[in-house]
């Protein structure tokens, strides 16, 4: 291991990338990424890990920029006809992205354990950063809209995140333990950066595996955080309706409210410097920068930012 790197909590897509940023500007034996799994899901008999997988394919290189997510020049024969015999319409799941899950779903059938797994594609695919699942075990992120449950990932897509959220649950976190070492890291960190994720279902479903908040808060002076709520909106997913539903202001100071405890400094867009103070009245350092991250030199800059800050 390296006498100092960086350690990363991440979601899906804003968390990929800030860590395309992140590689351009630094080397990927540098950072560990810290990812969550409580968007993981079962379809077609196989386990598919959609945050990890992002990351995993922004990382080798071989993302689909466009879409943000899945191979470039995929082709989607596979799912036209599972789709005929499941019924099935609102996931979409490419050919090259299929062999991804049909070799997770063979090795862990196999009791390899998601994170041999993990480390096992991350290797194949010539990434050299260290890659972390939150934990081992199942968690399902599962949603309320009133008399219906279902997953967070059908929410998403399925529904586009539209219906008002009236319940949150992670099933399967009261068992999820940290992979081995990950409290180990977080003490040993040079730096530990949260990625502008959705704090609730990203982030804070990772912050509820035993140890990791409470190992957070004593070294909290070495957390910085981005923030993924920009001028009062998100730039993707149902952040704003999760933090309206738990009674945060939806703004980057409500998600320094949330990160209070744990966090010692904090990055905000530039549109949001007029609330630099707010935040700096919880105790914790603020900081001003363009995080919009619409091109490559863009996440490079927001990342370089990051890693030069003086504590």
């Amino acid at each position: 291991m390296r006498d100092h790197f960086y350690l990363v909590l991440a979601g899906g897509v804003g968390a990929a990338k800030f860590l395309d940023g992140l590689s351009n500007v630094i080397s990927q034996e540098e950072f560990k990424v810290l990812i969550n799994t409580g968007d993981d899901i079962d379809l077609f008999g196989l386990k598919i890990c959609p945050d990890i997988d992002i990351i995993t394919y922004t990382l080798a290189n071989v993302v689909d920029r466009e879409k943000g997510w899945g191979y470039f020049n995929e082709t989607f024969n596979c799912l036209s006809i599972l789709k005929k015999y499941y019924q099935f319409k609102w996931f979409n799941l490419g050919d090259k992205d299929l062999a991804t899950h049909i070799f997770r779903t063979d090795l862990l059938k196999k009791g390899f354990t998601k994170a041999e797994v993990t480390s096992l594609i991350s290797k194949k695919l010539g990434i050299r950063a260290h890659l972390i699942p939150m934990c081992n075990e199942d968690v399902q992120t599962i949603v309320n809209i009133g008399s219906e449950s279902m997953h967070f990932e059908e929410y998403y897509i399925k529904h586009n995140c539209e219906p008002e959220i009236k319940g949150i649950q992670f099933e399967g976190i009261r068992e999820a333990k940290p992979v081995k070492n990950v409290l180990k890291y977080i003490r040993e960190a040079k730096r530990i950066i949260i990625s502008p994720s959705n704090p609730i279902v990203s982030i804070g479903t990772i912050l509820q595996v035993k140890g990791i908040k409470e190992t957070l808060r004593k070294v909290k002076k070495k957390v910085f955080a981005i923030s993924p709520i920009i001028e009062g909106t998100t730039i993707k997913g149902p952040a704003d309706k999760l933090m309206r539903y738990l009674g945060f202001e939806v703004s980057c100071v409500g998600v320094a409210k949330y990160y209070q405890d744990f966090i010692g400094h904090f990055v905000i867009d530039n549109r949001d410097c007029y609330l630099k103070s707010k935040i700096e009245e919880l105790d914790i350092k603020a900081y001003c920068f363009d995080t919009i991250m619409e091109n490559l030199d863009k996440k490079k800059k927001l990342a370089q930012f990051i890693i030069d800050i003086n504590n």
